[in-house]
This record gives structure tokens, C-alpha cells and sequence, in this order.
């Protein structure tokens, strides 16, 4: 399912037309995307948390030229999925 497939869920499912789901899910995703700039975490009880993940500055391999590198720290979002959506899953 991509973006337009999504829009077209949330139109059926709500009654909306495909114009204002498409409102919805970007203002959806930008909520998101917004609190996990600021460093916070995004909880949706039943689907899952949206969070932060600070990695450490570490060293590579280039592949091509097997010489060291230094890779920078960097913030990496991440998904745990909540007990909902995992049995959903499972079914």
C-alpha cells in the first residue's frame, strides 16, 4: 500500500472525499513527523509508539575500498509495534 492506496482507504472507511483524507493523512504524518523533531515520542494506544533513537558515532568499512570511516552520530525514528496491532497480525 502506498500513499495514494492509504488516501483512498481513509476516504472509504470515513466518508471523506479523497481530497480531505488526503488533509487528514499529510496532517497525520506531519503531527508526527513535528513531535519527533522536537524529540518526543508519538503513543497510540492499540497501534504503537513512534520514537527516537540516538545512535553513537562509530567506525566502518568503506565497502569499495575496505579503508576505515568514521560514521557520525545520527537520530534514527523508529516503530514499536503495540499489542493490537501484533495480534492483528496474527490472526
Amino acid at each position: 500500500m502506498n500513499k495514494q492506496d492509504l488516501v483512498s482507504a481513509v476516504a472509504e472507511a470515513s466518508g471523506l472525499s479523497k481530497s480531505d483524507a488526503a488533509k487528514a493523512v499529510d496532517g497525520t504524518f506531519d503531527s508526527i513527523t513535528g513531535e519527533l523533531k522536537r524529540g518526543g515520542d508519538v503513543r497510540l494506544v492499540g497501534f504503537g509508539t513512534f520514537s527516537v533513537a540516538h545512535r553513537k558515532a562509530s567506525t566502518g568499512r568503506n565497502p569499495r575500498t575496505g579503508e576505515p570511516m568514521n560514521i557520525p552520530a545520527s537520530k534514527q525514528p523508529k516503530f514499536k509495534a503495540g499489542k493490537a496491532l501484533k495480534d492483528a497480525c496474527n490472526k
